[in-house]
Parts: C-alpha cells; structure tokens; sequence
C-alpha cells in the first residue's frame, strides 16, 4: 500500500524527539510541511487537512513528540527568520 503525503512527510522531514526538549508545535509542524511540500513539488493541503492527516498518523500536533530533520527543515528555518543585516 502507498502510503499517504503525510506519512511520506512525516519519513522524510521529523524524528523522534524523545527528550522532548525540541519538538514542534502545531505551527511549526505545519510551516514545516509547507516546505517540504515546496521542496517535492507538491502544493501543500490545507492546515485543516494537514491536522486531520496528522491525526490519522497517529500524531497529535499539540505534542507531537517530533523534532525537525533534513532538507525541509533547513528551508523552513531559513525562511522562518528574516536576514541579520
């Protein structure tokens, strides 16, 4: 079985963050996706369809447990902070 976007998503942008000291949250879980979507060329769902994508994945986004990785990640921090002049 294929498995969905979000799954997809979830492989290749976050890991586990056991210590719990630098998960997202609900925002940034979904910025995040934004930029992972970008960076494979998918238009991103709705963050309505994101939440309920997540939630069939079996991840609250409240207390997601996940912390940022990879490629998507990069671009979601550098987009998230303006340039220090």
């Amino acid at each position: 079985m294929a498995s969905s976007q979000f799954q997809q998503f979830l492989n290749e942008a976050t890991a586990p963050d056991p210590s719990g000291e630098s998960h997202v949250g609900p925002d940034c879980l979904y910025g995040l996706y934004v930029s992972w979507a970008a960076l494979n060329g998918l238009a991103p769902k709705s963050d309505q369809a994101f939440r309920a994508g997540m939630l069939r994945c079996g991840v609250d986004v409240r207390n997601s447990g996940l912390r940022m990785t990879g490629p998507a990640a990069a671009d979601y921090i550098l987009c998230s902070y303006p340039a220090v002049a």
